[in-house]
């Protein structure tokens, strides 16, 4: 069990809300100690005075603030408690947002909150569950290992989510750090035309699982390589810029590359349906010989021949003595969960079905 990086309680008017914070996330790179090259010795790094060349004890190190012009301000850690915050056991909320107006480049890392006790569960979720109706955000401050942070609050499923924040002044504006942007609605219409089929002909839900870091996976087997003694495979290229001149042409082949990947599973299904539906058109024209015996049988039997041609161009409909009967379709399709009800609604028992008529049989 994972124990709580933070304690405290959310406060907001005269509602004081215990919780303990725990980590959402975490790093799965490799890591790597540093070697001389063709040797087993490692790497150290030890604090010196680059005057004297002498290794400095950690006590004896202090903080210095470069003010320009080659000067520096030299604090002690003594200093910097005096005008530190402290540890703070709460987060006060200062209002409360809605959810859509945060710019997610604020947002910096996450953190699940989670009731401080069982006593404390039912104030939990009436913030949890209110947050959820107005579909709002708790904006307010934290103070944490020495450091303050902005905070944002919001609701997910059945707990809350704390997530830090940049403050204002730490978001850089991308027009003083950026030249050159195109302006906007500079495309042609053709082009931008395309780039939408091209967007639209790759949309696809959102699903995290589909995504995995490749990267990762190619230190781990190279690692992996290098100490069986194989040898190591290299990876692909960087493709090369798409030339301006044939963005149309590139987007036209994108588009149509698209297109075929998700047009060929589809294609093999009908293919398979087709040939099973002409059997019965065989024995249908099997059935003209007794036909003279029986007079009333005529009618029926050209019915079901134009119905099963019917069914065979449109790959719809499937006859059964005749008597056409749109396919029953069962759905497998999961019911999704809800943060709400994770169940999903019950459904009537529908009465039994009779069974079809059989061809030839007296209508009552």
């Amino acid at each position: 069990m994972a124990r709580p990086i933070w304690t405290g309680a959310i406060t907001f008017g005269l509602v004081s809300v215990p919780v303990a914070m725990y980590s959402a996330t975490h790093e799965h790179e490799v890591s790597f100690h540093q070697f001389e090259r063709d040797t087993s010795d490692r790497i150290r790094y030890r604090r010196v005075n680059e005057r004297t060349g002498k290794e400095v004890d950690y006590d004896d190190i202090v903080k210095g603030a470069d003010v320009g012009g080659g000067e520096y301000v030299l604090l002690d850690q003594d200093e910097l408690d005096a005008v530190a915050p402290g540890r703070s056991r709460s987060l006060a909320i200062d209002r409360f947002v809605d959810l859509d107006d945060i710019d997610p480049i604020y947002y910096q890392k996450t953190y699940y909150l989670c009731p401080g006790g069982e006593d404390t569960a039912k104030v939990y979720g009436l913030l949890r569950d209110a947050m959820t109706d107005a579909n709002r955000a708790a904006i307010g401050t934290l103070v944490m290992r020495g450091k303050e942070y902005l905070a944002a609050i919001r609701p997910d499923g059945d707990l809350l989510v704390l997530q830090t924040m940049f403050f204002a002044d730490e978001v850089r504006d991308p027009k003083e750090e950026i030249e050159g942007l195109p302006r906007p609605g500079a495309a042609r219409k053709n082009e931008l035309s395309m780039a939408q089929q091209l967007i639209d002909s790759m949309a696809g839900p959102w699903r995290p699982r589909d995504f995995r870091d490749t990267y990762t996976d190619r230190v781990n087997e190279l690692i992996k390589q290098k100490r069986a003694g194989r040898k190591v495979t290299v990876a692909e290229p960087a493709p090369e810029p798409t030339n301006v001149t044939d963005l149309f042409e590139v987007l036209k082949r994108s588009v149509e590359n698209a297109q075929k990947r998700r047009s060929a599973p589809s294609r093999k299904s009908p293919a398979k349906e087709t040939p099973a539906k002409k059997a019965p058109a065989k024995k249908a024209a099997a059935k003209k010989t007794p036909a003279k015996k029986a007079a009333a049988k005529k009618t029926p039997a050209k019915e079901s021949r134009g119905r099963e041609s019917a069914g065979e161009e449109e790959g719809l409909l499937s006859v059964t003595g005749g008597a056409a009967r749109p396919p029953r379709v069962r759905s497998r399709t999961p019911w999704p969960a809800s943060p709400r009800s994770r169940c999903p609604p019950r459904r009537s028992r529908a009465a039994p079905r009779a069974p079809p008529s059989r061809t030839g049989d007296a209508t009552p």
